[in-house]
This record gives structure tokens, C-alpha cells and sequence, in this order.
């Protein structure tokens, strides 16, 4: 999965000097405006925010005796008027509306109830195309005997969609930025639903190929369902929504193995696509009807167009005053494209987090291809194969429950300090849950011996270890991110998805060979070692968590983005206590 996270704020009029909404925090500074995020658009106070009227020329100051150094006739310097943020300069007076003067309109003021709605069909849309990845396995054997290929072979399809998604999360983030989410994840599903059929009809295995290489560039994935996340909540606050959607991330491709070995007993390849269609088809039709426009940029910019159709005329959205070439130019999209590339090759924290949650999400991957040759042992059917996969869910669930106390207190300290808190405290829940995952593969390579040495009980339990521990390094990286880049976190969080996609993608093919070849089939313990060399693995890649944790301040004071983050940090914060000041001696007088 790859993230657009925590990215509206990176709009084309910078970032915001006020809080978008107000909440429940009684240390938050400056004090609350009077506008309540509850206000209607139609008690929405007129000429208080906004200044219809062009910037007027302080009494007494004389333009032509200014020079270019600010001096006076007299050599003196002059105190020019602080223009306000959005206003142009170039002389036609217009004003870009910001988010701090229409908090009403944005995302950020919607009820909670409106706000889990719009996740909870998130929620759903994200699972639909993490089961497109993961129901394809139960297919393989339908193709084999379709198109008369090796098993090899006919696993490309999984390869070549997972590595896909991986880039097309990437490419579907910056048009989500400039023409909303809605339009772009409804452009999304609509081809990855077309793309379905196209696999389905397939004459050949080629064309399957191209289908589902083609149905992983069409996925949106978390590019925009995480951000827009970040369109509805502030950094700070949106930590339940996030667990909220990574649980449907991972659980989404656990739907796929629980569903698809009743497919591969009694019905056909075609079915394998039509399954897909159907999910696809019902979450597009649900995102239609239920979720609005979230992006802020374009909330503005529709604010702006009511403005002057009531008379307001100087006031302009984000987007109105740049150009078509500006917006859509090449340069540009490339440069937004290229960025979580960039750090992830140049930023320690995202290229080891990354991987670490790359390397976590391929083990899963090759993990999950032992369950067959393990539960044969025990003479467990096709339908029945299925069950074995529910102990992955509700490690899942778990972890998702897990969460809740740390999430807790976590939000209670960045409340009571914002400014001191440093975003390693999110990586805290994972120094105790990462080592699950090494600690799960053990004991699942130690438990499937088989009869009648053990049960068949034993792997299921520590598979559900192995289920938290995914759900924790993906989450806890996730949220590290975000807090650490702030308005970057969007390209840092991709660089996670990438890495997360594509590994599973090449885990794809090795998996099954892995365990079929290690030691040979002859070899008494030929399923046990392979699942201990993925724990050796586990245990290797969880030691980034550690350094992070104690020495993350280290590495961001060398980061050329968690730096620069800072400066706009102490500039905006410079800024608000200014305004704050200016306010109260306008009370005053």
C-alpha cells in the first residue's frame, strides 16, 4: 500500500497559520476564532474574514518619495502595510482564499459522524483492491490447465499486479491533489473494474497479463484513501482514522485467501474476475452516492466562485489564478512523481522504514504460500484451507485493538505539548509488538511438524502473532512518517507503499519454490526451515525500529525535509503570535 498521508496541507498557497477546526483542546494557540466549525454556511458572518475592498494606502504615506531600500524622503524607513497571506502582487488586488478564512467549508469542520462515514466506505473501497491482489493465487491452478502453463508461470499475474499497484498508487497521487479525490478514485475503480472483464474474456494467458498489469496501475490504492484522511483530520488527530484504514489495507488481502479457496473448489477461472467486478462494481457505486468531495484545495476554490457570485469579486480559489500549463505541466507532474523516489533513496528514515515494512509485508507474502503443504498434513480440504487463514484476521483485529490505549496517550501528550513532542513516541508500541513477528515464524516452523508430533492448532496461534506484528510495523511506520515530514509525509508514506507492493510483488514468485526446495521434499524437515529462515529475516529487519526510537532526532537534524519542515514550523508559529498580537491591539484601541 502506498500513501498520499497527511498531504493536504502542501496546497498551492503554502500552509496555514491558523487551525483549520476547532476541537476540544483548551491549550491550542492562538485563542479559538469566533466562527465554530459547526457554524452554517448561511449564519457564516459576512465581511469579517474577507476584505472585498483593494489593500488601502496608510494615511500620510507618499509611494513617490519611496525608494527601492523602503526609505522615506528623508532617509527614514517606512512601515509598509503587512500584506495578508493570499494576497497577490500583481496589481490586480485579487485575493486567494485560505484555509483559515473558510474553516466552515473544509473537511476539517465536518461532524465525526459525517467524517466515519466517509472512512467506514473507505474502508471498503480499500479492501475491494487489496482482494483484487490476493484472491488471484486461487486462480493459478485454472490457468494452468486453461492455458497449459507451468505454476510458474502462471503466477507472473500476481508479480505483475502487485508491482503495478505499486507505481500506480504514485502516479494516481498528484491528480488526486489537483482535481479532487472524488473524480480521481471514481476514474480509478471504473478501470480497474473495465480491466476485470478483460481478464475474465481472456483468449489467452498474454492478455491475462496485460489485464492485470493494466488493473494494478489503475489502483488508486492509498495514495488517496490516506489522503484523504489528511484531508479530514489534522496531523495530530488523525491517528484513529489512519489505524482505521491500514486495518483495511491488511485485512483486505486476508478477504482474498478466505474467499478464494471456495472459488478454486467449485467454480472457474471466470469466476476468479467476476468475483472482483462485483466487489469493484458495488464500492464505486457506494463512493458515488456516499462520499463528497474531501480535497481542500477544490473546496476553496468552489467557496470562492459562491463569494463572487454574491458580489465578493476579488476573491479567487487556489487553483483559479494558475493556469492550465501550470497546473498540468510535465515538469511539474514529474516532480511531484519523482519526489517519494527521492526520499526514498536519500532519506535514512524512509528508505529503512520502508523496507522494514516492505520486508515485513514480502514475509507475509511467502509465509502465507506454507499453509497449504503445513495443513495437509493434516488432511485439510480446499474449502477448509480456507479457515486456516482466520487467525491472520484476527491477529489483524487485534493489533487494531491493541492500538487503542497507546493512540490514547499519545494524543493526550502531543494535546498538552505539541511543540516538544517528538514523533519517535509514535514508533513506542512497536518496540514490544515488532519482535512478534520473528517470534510468530518461529513458532509456526516449530509447530508444523505434522502428526502426530503436534496440532494443528499450534501454527494457527503463532500465525496470529504474525498478523499483529504486520498490522503494528505498518501502522506505527505509517504515523512515524507523518509526524516526522509533516507537509512531505505524502511522498515519505509512498515510499512505504512502494516498498511494500513491490517486494510482495517479487515474494510472489519465489515463495512457492522457497518452500517446495528448501532441504527438498524428501527432507523430514523440509517445511520447518524455510519458515525459520523468514524468522531469522523478521528479527534482522526489526532493528531499525530500535535505532530509530533512540536516536530519530539524530537523523532528522540531517534530513533536508524534516529541516526544512522545522523553519516553516517556527516561521508560521512566528507568524500566528504576530497576528495574535496585532488582534489584541486592535481590542485594545
Amino acid at each position: 500500500m502506498s500513501s498520499d498521508g497527511a498531504s493536504s496541507s502542501e496546497t498551492a498557497t503554502g500552509t496555514f497559520p491558523f487551525p483549520k477546526s476547532n476541537n476540544n483542546n483548551n491549550n491550542s494557540y492562538p485563542p479559538k476564532p469566533a466562527t465554530s466549525a459547526q457554524t452554517s454556511r448561511d449564519q457564516k458572518p459576512r465581511g469579517t474574514a474577507l476584505s472585498l475592498l483593494p489593500p488601502v494606502k496608510p494615511e500620510g504615506l507618499q509611494i513617490s518619495h519611496v525608494n527601492d531600500a523602503g526609505l522615506g524622503p528623508n532617509g527614514e524607513p517606512l512601515a509598509r502595510p503587512r500584506p495578508r497571506r493570499g494576497d497577490t502582487v500583481d496589481g490586480t488586488n485579487r485575493h486567494i482564499l485560505q484555509e483559515e478564512e473558510a474553516p466552515e467549508v473544509l473537511g476539517f469542520a465536518w461532524t465525526p459522524r459525517k467524517k466515519w462515514t466517509i472512512l467506514t466506505v473507505i474502508f471498503i473501497v480499500q479492501c475491494s483492491m487489496n482482494f483484487n491482489a490476493s484472491i488471484y493465487a486461487n486462480g493459478v491452478d485454472f490457468l494452468i490447465e486453461k492455458f497449459g502453463i507451468s505454476a510458474a508461470k502462471a503466477r507472473v499475474g500476481q508479480m505483475i499486479f502487485l508491482i503495478c499497484y505499486a507505481f500506480g498508487c504514485e502516479l494516481w497521487a498528484p491528480w488526486s491533489e489537483e482535481l479532487g479525490r472524488r473524480p480521481i478514485l471514481q476514474a480509478s475503480l471504473f478501470f480497474v473494474n473495465i480491466w476485470q472483464i478483460l481478464a475474465a474474456l481472456a483468449p489467452n494467458f498474454g492478455t491475462v497479463i496485460v489485464a492485470r498489469a493494466l488493473g494494478g496501475l489503475s489502483s488508486a490504492g492509498g495514495s488517496v484513501t490516506l489522503g484523504m484522511v489528511a484531508d479530514l483530520y489534522e496531523p495530530n488527530e488523525q491517528q484513529w482514522a489512519v489505524a482505521f484504514i491500514v486495518f483495511s489495507s491488511v485485512g483486505g488481502s486476508v478477504i482474498g485467501p478466505i474467499v478464494g479457496p471456495f472459488v478454486q473448489a467449485n467454480l472457474s477461472w471466470g469466476w476468479i474476475c467476476w468475483l472482483q467486478l462485483i466487489f469493484g462494481g458495488f464500492v464505486q457505486i457506494l463512493h458515488f452516492f456516499t462520499v463528497p468531495e474531501t480535497r481542500t484545495t477544490i473546496l476553496l476554490d468552489r467557496e470562492a466562485k459562491r463569494l463572487r457570485a454574491e458580489g465578493e469579486v476579488h476573491i479567487y480559489g487556489p487553483n483559479e489564478l494558475r493556469t492550465f500549463k501550470e497546473r498540468f505541466s510535465w515538469h511539474e507532474i514529474v516532480r511531484t512523481w519523482v519526489r517519494p523516489f527521492e526520499m526514498f533513496v536519500r532519506e535514512p528514515i524512509v528508505l529503512c522504514l520502508s523496507l522494514l515494512s516492505g520486508f515485513s509485508d514480502a514475509l507475509i507474502f511467502t509465509f502465507l504460500e506454507a499453509f497449504t503443504p503445513v495443513y495437509q498434513q493434516w488432511g485439510f480440504t480446499t474449502e477448509q484451507m480456507a479457515l486456516t487463514f482466520v487467525p491472520i484476521a484476527i491477529g489483524y483485529f487485534l493489533a487494531y485493538l491493541i492500538y487503542i490505549p497507546p493512540l490514547y496517550s499519545q494524543r493526550k501528550q502531543l494535546a498538552k505539548d505539541p511543540d516538544n513532542t517528538p514523533p519517535e513516541i509514535r514508533l513506542k508500541p512497536l518496540l514490544f509488538l515488532a519482535p512478534l513477528e520473528a517470534i510468530g515464524l518461529f513458532g509456526f516452523a516449530w509447530t508444523s511438524l505434522g502428526p502426530p508430533h503436534t496440532h494443528w492448532i499450534g501454527p494457527m496461534i503463532f500465525s496470529v502473532l504474525v498478523g499483529i506484528a504486520n498490522f503494528a510495523i505498518y501502522m506505527s511506520t505509517i504515523d512515524y512518517m507523518i509526524a516526522a515530514y509533516g507537509p512531505y509525509s505524502a511522498s515519505a508514506t509512498g515510499g512505504n507503499g512502494l516498498a511494500r507492493d513491490f517486494l510482495a510483488g517479487v515474494a510472489a514468485m519465489y515463495s512457492t519454490p522457497f518452500y517446495n526446495n528448501v532441504g527438498g521434499p524428501s527432507y523430514r524437515l523440509h517445511l520447518e526451515w524455510p519458515s525459520t529462515i523468514l524468522g531469522v529475516v523478521a528479527a534482522l529487519v526489526t532493528i531499525p525500529i530500535y535505532v530509530f526510537y533512540y536516536y530519530g532526532a539524530w537523523f532528522r537534524d540531517r534530513s533536508k525535509f524534516a529541516m526544512t519542515l522545522a523553519g516553516e514550523r517556527k516561521e508560521r508559529k512566528a507568524e500566528i503570535l504576530e497576528d495574535y498580537k496585532a488582534a489584541q491591539g486592535s481590542r485594545a484601541a
